[in-house]
């Protein structure tokens, strides 16, 4: 029996930059999802779980979208399997204290459990930074949800009492103590969907106005160029425009943390 785990995490700053390839800076929190694999040969992958509600019971090579939580599980083996990872069938356990629609990237915590508890079972050779893209693989291209790869680099690679500075476009990463102090995360009571709703419209949002100011990405805006973004047509003003001024926060964060001046204001 091979038994896994990966945590969830919060975003300390840096809301809707990591897929206009820009910076955050996520750290991970005690929650965590765990992945039991007992492997048995063959194609065959069973998967069950108290929590997330239900069953799934499926062939390798036969992955389709349900629409639901077995999607994240199908999308984990389909993109193993497409990165050319030879993998076996298994019966999954898979238990979660990581509140499910609350922003604290619950299906990133599923995705990296099942890929580590598939990397041990298999041997395979696939480091952590490339084990998060694969995770980012299964949500976008099986589960329809167009993420950046935060969640999973942040669940991948994270450390508790740190946050994880995160160059979304060059990968570079950088681990960050914080100071003593609790973090406090409240829940909103608002359900997080990624494959849906506001969030899939926004990521359009910023990818024609990205379009329209001629870069490949609003990451390659700068504070100095806010008025030319303010003649885009709403709302694609204020979308690039949080995203060139949140961008530029995350960097001051990052200049306070390193300094110990939590006082520093962030505005750009």
């Amino acid at each position: 029996m091979i038994v896994t785990s990966a945590p969830g995490r919060v975003n300390l700053i840096g809301e809707h930059t990591d897929y206009n390839a820009g910076f955050v800076l996520p750290t991970p929190i005690p929650q965590r999802t765990r992945v039991a694999l007992q492997p048995l040969g063959g194609e065959r992958v069973i998967v069950s779980s108290r929590e997330l509600g239900g069953s799934v019971d499926y062939r390798l090579g036969d992955e389709r979208r349900r629409d639901g939580w077995p999607d994240y599980v199908m999308g984990c083996t389909a993109m193993l399997r497409r990165a050319g990872h030879r993998i076996t069938g298994g019966e999954l356990r898979i238990t979660s204290d990581v509140p499910v629609g609350s922003g604290l990237a619950s299906s990133a915590a599923l995705e990296i459990a099942m890929l580590r508890a598939f990397r041990e079972a298999c041997a395979l050779a696939i480091d952590d930074v490339r084990l998060a893209l694969l995770g980012q693989r299964a949500e976008v291209e099986l589960v329809g949800a167009p993420v950046g790869a935060m969640d999973q680099l942040a669940s991948s690679l994270g450390s508790l009492g740190a946050a994880l500075f995160i160059d979304l476009r060059s990968l570079e990463l950088r681990s960050i103590p914080l100071p003593a102090a609790d973090l406090i995360v409240i829940d909103s009571g608002l359900h997080h969907d990624h494959a849906a709703g506001d969030y899939r419209l926004r990521r359009a949002q910023c990818d024609e106005a990205a379009r329209l100011l001629g870069v490949a990405a609003l990451r390659d805006v700068t504070t100095a160029e806010l008025a030319v973004v303010a003649r885009l047509p709403p709302p694609l003003d204020r979308r690039a425009r949080h995203v060139v001024t949140e961008n530029a926060r995350v960097l001051a964060a990052v200049r306070a943390l390193e300094d110990g001046d939590l006082g520093r204001s962030l505005v750009p």
